[in-house]
């Protein structure tokens, strides 16, 4: 299991306040499942396993958080294209080459020291997937998507995030119109560094707006030698 999914997993926890049990296999029961279901669904030749690779390969490496990473870490570094990304999200994440379903209508959110934004979908699973990729299972559950928006400190917290008191939370739902990304703070200490060490600190959930951006310490700890 990768820490990418790991940390799905263990942020699943979170929102669920109980474990599984994975005496008898690695693979989690809703793994085992889709496992069956793909088994079945290709034997019966309902779909094709060069297709679903193309898929998979596609979210693997041309959609996903990544690409979410390179606008923030552009938005640190160029102060016109922040200022562009603030005023017309849309145009300028397409400016970048991310265009496609479920970004059609961008909204930037930037956190400051006086504001956190966090976003949910309150009714299903709305989600910037050209930037961003597929939603995390933490983000679709019911449990997420009801006291994040009754707590949002108190379930903050819970992803390890801890704000001072004088700081605003300010929870956004997307809907089926509007889609957000939310620009953490710059982390400290990174002064002087290109976009690409830039992007190497923006986390996936900080651009939730569940968690924070990584820092230079917790960078080199996890062993990236950026």
């Amino acid at each position: 299991m990768s820490d990418h999914q790991h940390n799905d997993h263990e942020n699943h926890h979170h929102a669920h306040g109980h474990s599984h049990d994975h005496d008898h296999s690695e693979l989690s029961e809703t793994e085992l499942r889709v496992r069956a279901l793909e088994s079945i669904l290709v034997e019966k030749g309902y779909v094709d396993p060069a297709a679903l690779d193309a898929l998979i390969e596609t979210y693997e490496t041309r959609v996903g958080p990544r690409n979410g990473a390179h606008v923030v870490a552009k938005a640190w570094s160029d102060p016109a294209f922040r200022d562009w990304l603030l005023r017309d999200a849309t145009a300028a994440i397409h400016s970048l080459g991310y265009i496609g379903r479920q970004g059609e209508h961008m909204v930037a959110l930037e956190n400051t020291p006086q504001l956190h934004n966090v976003v949910v979908c309150t009714l299903c699973s709305c989600y910037p997937w050209p930037v961003l990729g597929l939603p995390p299972v933490w983000y679709k559950s019911a449990p997420y998507r009801s006291r994040v928006v009754r707590d949002p400190r108190g379930v903050l917290a819970e992803f390890g995030t801890t704000l001072p008191e004088t700081t605003g939370i300010r929870v956004w739902d997307s809907t089926a119109e509007v889609r957000y990304l939310v620009i953490p703070m710059r982390p400290e200490g990174t002064e002087g560094w290109n976009e690409e060490r830039l992007a190497a600190l923006v986390n996936r959930d900080s651009m939730i707006g569940t968690t924070l951006a990584t820092s230079p310490n917790e960078l080199a700890a996890a062993g990236d030698p950026s």
